[in-house]
């Protein structure tokens, strides 16, 4: 019901850019995760790769993205380890999941 509600919602707020549906999703995770992996954002939004390759590819083409190398990294990374930043990403994953329960209990207690 709440995937269906924003669903409505986002298509009318996007319905001037003529985004199709669900690239909003695609949209926003990429804004709130700014470099985020191709990988990660299938995983996050829980699509396989290749849905999640067509769509940024779309997205991309039609200027809303811009896909950029590892030379662009964001600065606060940069002077850590590969391994580093990955064991970052999923302790934050592990907050983001902890959070994510506190709301929905939340929302269920009104």
């Amino acid at each position: 019901m709440m995937a269906r509600a924003l669903d409505s919602i986002s298509k009318k707020e996007f319905k001037e850019y003529d985004l199709t549906k669900g690239q909003y999703f695609y949209l926003v995770r990429i804004w709130e995760n700014r470099g985020i992996i191709q990988e990660k954002l299938a995983e996050m939004i829980k699509v396989d790769r290749t849905t999640a390759a067509c769509a940024i590819k779309e997205l991309e083409i039609n200027g809303f993205i811009e896909k950029k190398g590892e030379k662009h990294n964001n600065h606060c990374i940069e002077v850590f380890s590969e391994r580093a930043v990955e064991t970052i990403f999923n302790l934050l994953q592990r907050v983001r999941k902890n959070i994510e329960k506190d709301w929905e209990f939340v929302k269920k207690e009104n």
